[in-house]
């Protein structure tokens, strides 16, 4: 959940606060650790991308293809396959 106040708001004042809430899978983060460097298939709710996995973080994956980086929110991810 993503919160943000504009400085300006009459309902807030002069006060901008930004909050910025994820939720973490402490159990897919760890199962991505255990595979990172590999060749994965990682399927999304919009796509799917075949890559190496290059890096994870709690909130999202990095994954080479080709000569781009596709940085992929974990919360969008369906399912994942070695290769």
């Amino acid at each position: 959940m993503y919160s943000y106040y504009h400085p300006y708001d009459r309902n807030q004042g002069m006060n901008a606060n930004t909050s910025y809430t994820t939720l973490i899978d402490p159990f897919v983060v760890s199962r991505l650790q255990s595979v990172m460097g590999k060749m994965l298939i990682v399927e999304t709710t919009k796509d799917t991308i075949r890559g190496d996995l290059i890096e994870v973080q709690p909130d999202h994956i990095s994954l080479k293809a080709g000569d781009s980086v596709f940085f992929v929110r974990i919360q969008q991810i369906v399912s994942i396959m070695p290769v």
